[in-house]
Parts: C-alpha cells; structure tokens; sequence
C-alpha cells in the first residue's frame, strides 16, 4: 500500500464517520423521544442518565475519528 492510497483511505474514512456522527446527531436530535422510549424499556434508564450516556458516546466517537482518521490523514498530508 502506498502512502498516496493509505491517505485516501484515511480521508474517506475521515468523511464517512463524520457523515455518521453527522447522522447519529441528528437522529438524537429529532428522534430523541423514540429513542429514548425504545432504549428506556430495556434498560430502565432516567432521561438524564439517558442524555448523558448518549453524548458520552458522541464525543467517545468523535473524538476517536479525528485521533484515528483526521490527525494521521493530515500527518500524511504534511509528510507528503
């Protein structure tokens, strides 16, 4: 695999996870209500630790994707 390839790999990885965490918002935004009404029947979860384990996970992920996929396809950028 050469660097060119690894760097694209990387970038659409990049813009394919932030499509998701793009997604995964606004999902919670608008949907919040069902989501929180389908999860709360299996786990028994109040809406505010419900609230908080889902931006905890937004933010897990998030950063994830620029630690993983952003920083190092910049990395390559710079390198060359």
């Amino acid at each position: 695999m050469t660097v060119d390839m690894l760097r694209d790999v990387l970038g659409w990885c990049a813009i394919i996870n932030m499509a998701l965490l793009l997604v995964s918002f606004l999902f919670f935004r608008f949907a919040r209500t069902w989501i929180y009404g389908l999860h709360g029947k299996w786990f028994h979860l109040s809406e505010e630790k419900f609230d908080a384990i889902w931006y905890a996970m937004l933010g897990c992920f998030k950063m994830a994707v620029l630690i993983f996929n952003v920083v190092p396809y910049f990395a390559l950028l710079i390198v060359g």
